[in-house]
């Protein structure tokens, strides 16, 4: 009764959201600050008799927004239920049964999840000991996922290395950027570009816009690309209220840039104490560290700061099972760490 590969699958196992008071969570990545004041506002007007009815199906007011800030027609976006949906869509629409997905290893774990959801083969690229790639002399994968900065490495390859990836690939190529508002550049011009024939750049609403909760992600590229995403995508795929509330916080970009600000300049104060410390890691261009402890036992650290109510996380992966990730929090959560360290 169940799929042969589905009997078999190892799901993604998300990061927890224990229920202890007094719990310094540095885990999933989360925010530490609240999104926008306009959030809240349109949280209050909004007028629960709408629910009644069925939101828009192709999310057009937000879509023209995003279009708006990237200088792109509202054709060349598409709205998803957070941007694991666009890319469980993307492994739909890309790639035959025959095909492989690529995607640079390690990375983001949702990735060869997605794969063998579709039951098509994976084809994980090994990065360098440092977490540095170059670019494959040929891509053959129907669709690759690039996530860029990378989680859990925390490191951003140049848009030029980008742009070099994507020329090489056949297939599509699926930039991943739910970091890139804290990093020093993005991809989001290869998208755009007005010969870009193969590549999406994807971004969330998670991290830097604090709506971690709320679900809602987008990605932008050619239009025939968007319009595949389109004729598979749920008939409803991002309800009223979220709609109404990502637009709110998009209207709202400086206060989005105050908070990244903020992070940044926690997370350069915390990288600095932790190597003082005897740690060592990749210079962040995300809204966490991938921190190795002095002695490389990851594992143990991360018990002991659970003993002490903060919670951080491990990926028990041979070229990770040495680091944490420690998300950024505020200076106090910040300091609570070092503290106890």
């Amino acid at each position: 009764m169940i799929a042969t590969h589905i009997q078999t699958l190892h799901g993604y196992t998300p990061g927890e959201q224990p229920q202890i008071p007094g719990l310094i969570k540095l885990n999933t990545n989360e925010n530490p600050h609240p999104p926008s004041p306009k959030v809240a506002e349109a949280l209050r007007a909004f007028d629960p008799a709408r629910l009644r009815l069925y939101p828009d199906p192709v999310c057009k007011a937000v879509r023209e927004r995003i279009a708006e800030i990237h200088g792109c027609p509202v054709a060349n976006v598409f709205a998803g239920n957070g941007s694991d949906e666009i890319l469980a869509l993307a492994s739909r629409a890309f790639v035959n049964a025959d095909e492989t997905i690529g995607f640079f290893d390690p990375s983001y774990s949702l990735y060869p999840v997605l794969a063998d959801i579709h039951n098509v083969r994976q084809n994980p690229k090994k990065l360098n000991p440092d977490f540095s790639w170059q670019v494959p002399a040929t891509c053959h994968d129907a669709l690759f996922y690039l996530a860029n900065p990378n989680a859990p490495t925390s490191l951003r390859a140049s848009t030029e290395t980008v742009a070099a990836l994507c020329k090489n690939a056949s297939g599509v190529v699926l930039i991943d950027e739910a970091y890139a508002d804290f990093a020093r550049g993005n991809c989001m011009a290869l998208a755009t570009a007005p010969d870009n024939t193969n590549t999406l750049v994807m971004r969330t609403l998670s991290k830097s816009f604090s709506l971690a909760g709320l679900r809602f992600g987008y990605c932008v590229g050619p239009a025939p690309l968007i319009h595949a995403l389109y004729k598979i995508k749920d008939s409803y795929n991002v309800n009223m209220l979220t709609a109404t509330l990502a637009l709110a916080a998009l209207n709202d970009l400086p206060h989005m840039r105050a908070n990244v600000s903020k992070i940044i300049a926690t997370r350069e104060r915390l990288a600095h104490a932790l190597r003082e410390r005897g740690f060592t890691m990749p210079d962040s261009e995300t809204n966490f560290l991938f921190a190795r402890p002095p002695d490389g036992k990851a594992v143990q650290l991360l018990q002991h700061l659970r003993d002490r109510k903060i919670l951080v996380r491990h990926f028990d992966f041979p070229a990770t099972r040495e680091h944490i990730r420690i998300t950024v929090g505020t200076d106090a959560e910040a300091d609570a760490l070092l503290a106890v360290l």
